[in-house]
């Protein structure tokens, strides 16, 4: 055995070691029937933060979901050279989050734990909200100006940074904030690769286009936006309301022509979350946890991700971005992600039994809509996909930064890389880099969260006194 073989054992072994911590069943729960409630590490971390936080918060997505649509839909105010509104930072993070795991992720989470999963991602959008505020509120009081992109830039390095490096510390960088930003670069390549495969294999399945005339588009059409100095929030600006119309759309529409079954749908939907049926049959804890997975997973909530777009927000009061923040976490799960169930569960049971991925959602489709439903799918696909991608690589640019500092050419070197990445992704699909995303993503949550706790109250601090200047212009 020569030593590189050596070495990459070593390598392989250590990363699947870590892997398995963060995403393998660190506690067991049996239940009845002969059912088990396996707990990874990240639900057993994001579960009680959601819960933690949603009490703290006072129940935020209730009490001030009226207030987060207001500053939705608010008159932007001119903002600095370079820097972004508020709802233009909403509409960065979610083209990120309803990225391609709102289709392939909901079908997997419908699979392996049936209707009832689709109750429990519910639930976790409804935690992920309020700790998507504390964090998208850290970013805001945190953030930096920008001196290459204009504006401001920011996030959970720089909010991490913060909390362990005093401001007259010779220390330029705090070890937890450098992990978290090595973290993130290396989930984002993963996901760049991920996909490129998606996009590629869809388009292959739909059109019987080669992957390689596939992927050459798609990154060529990437490298002219992201390589420009902001194009990317102005395309996003553009792209992700229309795509996640679209697709709302044509569900209702399907809705409507299924109307009789609607009832149905959503009596199973109760009856499997908490049925006798799976409880019986031992498959009660997979529907728990493929929900509580995909909604963890799909809204990104403390991950530490979305407050990368969140910090860049040139808007009035922290608090708004926090609000606003916490209303995307809606938009991705509950809207969005309930999308792809009903377009699944409204399909003839028969018809889907057995099937998995893509092919389930785009047989539910052609049931639906005829083949026009199989080539919609393809193309939303690649809309949510290509979203994703130029999303990621705005929020590599602050932590790209912190590691780097402040020059175009480490900006400019990794974003090629990422172009790379969604090439060599979208001509052959590897396990591997699927699992580098992964363990990526789940290695951010875990250092993202060592700083929101002790960091929360002044997020809560920033909401008292939001909620008190709105009951003052009240009164």
């Amino acid at each position: 055995m020569t030593i590189w073989q050596t070495v990459s054992e070593a390598f392989m072994t250590a990363f699947y070691a870590v892997f398995n911590v963060l995403w393998g069943d660190l506690i067991t729960i049996p239940l009845p029937g002969g059912s088990s409630l396996g707990l990874s590490l990240l639900v057993l971390i994001l579960i009680p933060s959601g819960i933690y936080f949603t009490v703290r918060t006072r129940f935020l997505p209730f009490r001030l979901f009226p207030e987060m649509l207001k500053i939705m839909v608010e008159k932007k105010k001119v903002s600095q050279n370079g820097a972004i509104s508020g709802l233009q930072a909403l509409i960065v993070s979610t083209a990120t989050r309803v990225g391609m795991g709102n289709l392939v992720g909901v079908v997997a989470a419908i699979s392996a734990g049936g209707a009832g999963a689709v109750f429990w991602m519910w639930v976790i959008a409804f935690l992920g909200s309020s700790t998507a505020f504390i964090e998208g509120t850290l970013a805001q009081l945190h953030k930096e100006k920008d001196p290459l992109y204009g504006g401001y830039r920011g996030g959970p390095a720089y909010y991490i940074h913060h909390l362990f490096i005093k401001k007259d510390s010779r220390r330029k960088r705090s070890v937890i904030a450098v992990l978290f930003a090595l973290s993130g670069l290396i989930c984002w390549c993963g996901i760049s690769q991920v996909i490129g495969n998606s996009v590629s294999s869809a388009f292959k399945n739909a059109f019987h286009i080669p992957p390689l005339y596939t992927t050459i588009i798609l990154v060529a059409v990437s490298a002219v936006i992201v390589l420009r100095k902001n194009a990317t929030v102005k395309v996003l600006d553009v792209l992700v309301p229309i795509m996640a119309a679209c697709y709302f759309l044509i569900t209702i529409f399907v809705i409507i022509m299924n109307i009789g079954l609607l009832p149905s749908v959503f009596q199973r939907i109760f009856a499997e979350a908490f049925g006798l049926r799976q409880v019986v049959a031992g498959g009660f804890g997979a529907v728990i946890m493929n929900g509580a997975k995909r909604g963890l997973f799909s809204n990104e909530a403390g991950s530490g991700s979305a407050p990368c777009a969140a910090a860049a927000a040139d808007i009035s009061h922290p608090a708004k971005e926090g609000l606003l923040q916490a209303l995307g976490v809606f938009i991705d799960t509950i809207v969005i992600c309930s999308c792809s169930a009903m377009i699944m569960l409204l399909a003839p049971t028969e018809l889907t039994d057995g099937l998995v991925g893509m092919d389930l959602l785009q047989t539910a489709m052609e049931h639906h809509l005829g083949y026009f439903g199989v080539i919609f799918i393809a193309a939303i696909l690649w809309l949510f996909s290509f979203s994703t991608f130029i999303g990621i690589l705005f929020y590599a640019r602050s932590n790209v930064a912190y590691l780097f500092g402040d020059n175009w050419l480490s900006q400019t070197l990794y974003k090629v890389l990422a172009l790379i990445m969604l090439y060599i992704g979208g001509m052959a699909a590897y396990t591997f880099v699927w699992d580098l995303g992964d363990l990526g993503v789940g290695l951010m949550t875990v250092f993202n969260m060592i700083a929101l706790f002790p960091l929360a109250p002044q997020a809560l601090a920033s909401l008292r006194e939001y909620e008190a200047s709105i009951n003052a212009k009240n009164e």
